[in-house]
């Protein structure tokens, strides 16, 4: 058990509808399906709302990030430190990896969460390459731990490295040790 918030949570709760929107969206930016303004790269970010109550966390909301600051500045150089410090080789080059909210997509979406009583609860991410030791990256690298340290958020991993299997995990603060069990 976790502590979110200031609440105890045992469980996570998930509907298959809310699933199946994270699935979808995963799904469709590894098939490089792009809608509107959205960047253009095979990675898929959000943010998650939903609430605390009884030891159960419900996901009731995912909020599709469209738009990567990755490579603007000053949001760039700090992503290249963070990245040059903590994050292993991988097949993507390290000027490429990583994902930094757009802060103004990020205020719509908070504004839109508080508007219907939800709180933000997660982030998510999928991983979509697997690596020598890590077949199935289901599990947040030391990067993702690194970056979600003191956020008090579930950081929610999606791994479509076999897109016809899909698993998603939810682990607190990109701790491992914080896995949390999702139903529906």
């Amino acid at each position: 058990m976790v502590t979110l918030q200031g609440q105890d949570v045992a469980r996570i709760v998930m509907s298959d509808d809310v699933r199946g929107d994270l699935l979808a969206h995963c799904l469709r930016k590894l098939d490089e399906r792009y809608e509107g303004d959205e960047t253009p790269e095979p990675k898929a970010y959000g943010l998650m709302g939903g609430m605390v109550e009884d030891g159960a966390l419900t996901i009731t909301r995912i909020a599709p990030l469209r738009r990567n600051a990755r490579l603007v500045e000053p949001h760039r150089s700090f992503m290249n430190d963070v990245l040059n410090r903590h994050a292993v080789a991988s097949v993507t080059p390290m000027d490429r990896r990583g994902w930094v909210a757009d802060p103004s997509e990020s205020r719509r979406i908070l504004t839109g969460f508080d508007q219907d009583g939800l709180d933000l609860v997660a982030t998510y991410h999928m991983h979509r390459v697997s690596w020598k030791g890590d077949s199935l990256r289901d599990q947040p690298t030391k990067l993702d731990t690194v970056l979600a340290e003191d956020t008090d958020l579930f950081m929610f991993i999606i791994s479509v490295v076999d897109p016809a299997k899909p698993i998603v995990r939810a682990f607190y603060e990109g701790d491992c040790s914080g896995e949390v069990p999702i139903t529906a």
